[in-house]
């Protein structure tokens, strides 16, 4: 079974495991075990569109990995967060409302190619070591700034101190980092409550199995060979 699979990722679960109950399935009604990775990790606290590549289509994982992605992102202002999402320790910055004019003008200068650091939290290397091991164990990492693009930022529902957007952005950002830096430029603070991947490049979560009722008849037809 060669080719690419997506999959739409539900919350509380990792993206190692929505890779290993796939290799499950595939494992328990062929035998024998198939070579599978994913091209663009996802936190257990967001959900969303996976592409898998498996078999010989792991060499091209980081064909898939080099798209850009769209989500649909909340963030909660008056508040940032130790990890730059829900699953950290929250501390209360202020109470500044800020209207949607001064909302949306902050949003507009986001756009375009932007300088960014990763969250400590994340998957990046330093020194051969993963940034989010390092924070664990209260190392906290040393991230080098990065230069990414922002293609659009559309504000959908902003009601204090909930503010939803849509979001298309090169590969290699991180939306928890947008979010702090949207909360510093308000002056409020935030960090990101919600996080959900709708496109990699022009692959739809659409057209993608759902996770929790997989089986190894909808992989079957699921993976496509290009």
């Amino acid at each position: 079974m060669d080719g690419y699979l997506l999959v739409g990722k539900p919350l509380g679960i990792s993206s190692f495991g929505v890779v290993a109950r796939v290799r499950r399935i595939i494992s328990d009604a062929k035998g024998k075990k198939v070579k599978i990775g994913h091209c663009g990790t996802l936190d257990p606290a967001a959900s969303g569109l996976m592409i898998l590549v498996i078999g010989k289509y792991t060499k091209k994982a980081s064909e898939f990995s080099k798209l850009d992605k769209t989500y649909i992102a909340e963030i909660t202002l008056g508040l940032e967060s130790s990890t730059g999402d829900r699953e950290g320790e929250l501390t209360r910055i202020n109470d500044k409302i800020p209207s949607i004019q001064e909302v949306q003008a902050v949003l507009d200068g986001f756009v375009g190619e932007i300088s960014q650091v990763p969250p400590a939290f994340s998957a990046v290397k330093v020194d051969g070591q993963r940034a989010y091991k390092l924070a664990r164990a209260g190392k906290m990492p040393e991230l080098k700034p990065r230069q990414v693009t922002v293609h659009r930022l559309q504000v959908t529902d902003y009601k204090y101190p909930k503010l939803r957007f849509t979001t298309e952005v090169s590969s290699g950002t991180y939306i928890r980092s947008l979010a702090e830096d949207i909360g510093q430029k308000l002056g409020t603070g935030a960090y990101l409550s919600a996080l959900h991947r709708i496109k990699v490049g022009n692959f739809d979560i659409k057209d993608a199995l759902t996770l929790e009722k997989l089986n190894i008849s909808e992989l079957e037809t699921g993976v496509v060979k290009e």
